[in-house]
């Protein structure tokens, strides 16, 4: 079946929305916030891990860094597209509009729990590579993968952020959806050091998602107008200065 990856990613999210919703229910604010704090903080550890892992590297005695150029090139631009496209307004709106349309208009944390939850399981560079093997020869493993780590993140973020994580299963199937139809075309472009660097990039965005979700929304990263991070981080390593 094509797209199989994807559609498991999409089902492993809406069933993970549902049983974290029922676990939710039981749960008194008290217990929804450590929930949630725990979850904050598990996200800021694994974005740290992924992102020194691709910066440092380990020779002998001696530690360096690498990377570090090709992430703020990838950052300063990405920012800046993503500013120009305003796309944090436009899943707000897309939000909004699914609140409204699926009977959730009193719901005033749906909003940001669909943004937050899309975010956190749309990026990343198994999102990408996963896609890509799907769609070219439908090996799913690396989404099977990430489908089985989504549905611990979702169901344990729709326990006490809500109904809005839910529907995070929509931009991720449009998201891997368009990835896996167009893999053929994208493959070429994606060696083992623009992986790295999308890895790299992609990983200081999921450490932007926890930073938010640990602060509660007292300090925000607007994380969906830097997006476009990921793209330049992939031009980044077809530019010689960057290698």
């Amino acid at each position: 079946m094509f797209a199989t990856g994807t559609i498991i990613n999409v089902a492993a999210i809406v069933l993970g929305g549902f049983v974290g919703l029922l676990i939710g229910k039981h749960l008194s604010e008290r217990f929804q916030k450590i929930v949630m704090l725990s979850m904050s903080l598990s996200i800021l550890a694994m974005s740290i891990s992924g992102f020194v892992s691709k910066m440092l590297v380990i020779t002998g005695d001696t530690v360096s860094t690498r990377g570090t150029f090709a992430m703020i090139f990838s950052l300063f631009f990405g920012a800046i597209a993503g500013e120009g496209i305003d796309l944090d307004g436009k899943m707000e709106r897309f939000g909004i509009y699914l609140r409204n349309k699926t009977g959730n208009a009193r719901d005033n944390g749906f909003v940001d729990a669909f943004v937050t939850a899309s975010l956190t399981v749309c990026i990343g560079a198994m999102a990408v590579m996963g896609s890509i093997m799907d769609g070219i020869n439908g090996d799913y493993s690396i989404l099977l993968t990430k489908s089985i780590l989504d549905f611990v993140i979702i169901l344990v973020m729709a326990s006490s952020a809500g109904r809005g994580t839910l529907f995070s299963a929509i931009p991720v199937g449009i998201f891997q959806g368009s990835v896996t139809c167009l893999s053929k075309l994208i493959a070429p472009f994606i060696n083992e050091l623009a992986m790295d660097n999308l890895s790299l990039v992609g990983s200081i965005l999921i450490f932007c998602i926890g930073i938010n979700l640990l602060f509660d929304g007292k300090f925000r990263i607007k994380v969906a107008n830097l997006l476009p991070s990921i793209i330049f981080a992939v031009i980044a390593a077809y530019i010689p200065f960057f290698n």
